[in-house]
Order: structure tokens, then C-alpha cells, then sequence
């Protein structure tokens, strides 16, 4: 177990919390898209505490690390607290975009699922208590005759 200091929402004081590495598919879900070079993500929490962890938590520069060299230009955060979201915008991040990418797939739609790979580091209480924890696409087993 991790402890760390988090500073609540908007200088609330701080606070020591047992934490746990998770990926942020745990706690969030995605939205993504694309325009010509540049692609933007956005992540959705369920809950205000899971927001406000991931909003201390996932950065532009963690964001940047991230995706490492797949992402040339600049990562922008924008905050969107009314809607519990946090919205990235990475420019110079599809190898040119359309038909100019040598990429298999140039489109912003992968980079959302990469994104939930990224692991932070999140108060135990926020992971244990998000209804995506654990959660996975169904799959259908039934034998096909």
C-alpha cells in the first residue's frame, strides 16, 4: 500500500489516503475522435471523488509520456467539471492524419483505449467504490450450431 498526499478540489487541504496502481480503465471511460492531425480524448469518472483524483493525477505531461513518440506536437488539458470529464487534446498525433499516415491505424478512435491503459496511482476508496472496476464487455459463450 501507497499513502500520498492529495490536495482536494480547488484548495480544499490536504489529505493523506491509502492509494492503488490502477489502470484508469478502472475508474473511467473514454471518448475519442480525430481532425485531420490532431486527436482529442476524453475521459469520464462516475462519481466527483473519482474525478477529482484523476484530475490530480492525470496530467498533459503524464498524458505526453504516455503516448511517448506517437504524439509529436503539444498535449492540452481542459477541465470539464460539470459533465465529471477531462478532455485531451493532442496535436501532430496521427502521423499526418487520413491517407498521409503510414500508420495501420492513423485514426484518434485506438488512442482512447490506449489511454485507459495508463496507469495512476488513485485513493483506494475512489478504485473500490467505481462501478466500471472489474467491469468487462460481455462475452457470449453460447455454442454456435
Amino acid at each position: 500500500m501507497v499513502l500520498a498526499k492529495l490536495v482536494g478540489p480547488r484548495g480544499a487541504p490536504t489529505t493523506v489516503r491509502p492509494m492503488t496502481k490502477v489502470q484508469l480503465r478502472e475508474v473511467c471511460g473514454v471518448r475519442s475522435g480525430d481532425k485531420g492531425n490532431m486527436s482529442d480524448l476524453t475521459l469520464f469518472m462516475d462519481s466527483r471523488e473519482a474525478y477529482d483524483a484523476v484530475c490530480s493525477s492525470v496530467t498533459a505531461e503524464a498524458v505526453a509520456r504516455h503516448f511517448g513518440d506517437l504524439v509529436e506536437g503539444p498535449v492540452v488539458r481542459h477541465e470539464v467539471p460539470n459533465i465529471m470529464a477531462v478532455k485531451f487534446v493532442m496535436s501532430d498525433a496521427l502521423g499526418g492524419g487520413g491517407p498521409r499516415s503510414l500508420r495501420s491505424d492513423n485514426l484518434g478512435k485506438t488512442l482512447g483505449g490506449a489511454l485507459l491503459r495508463l496507469e495512476v496511482d488513485l485513493p483506494d476508496d475512489v478504485v473500490a467504490s467505481a462501478p466500471r472496476r472489474g467491469r468487462r464487455a460481455p462475452v457470449d459463450r453460447t455454442p454456435i450450431t
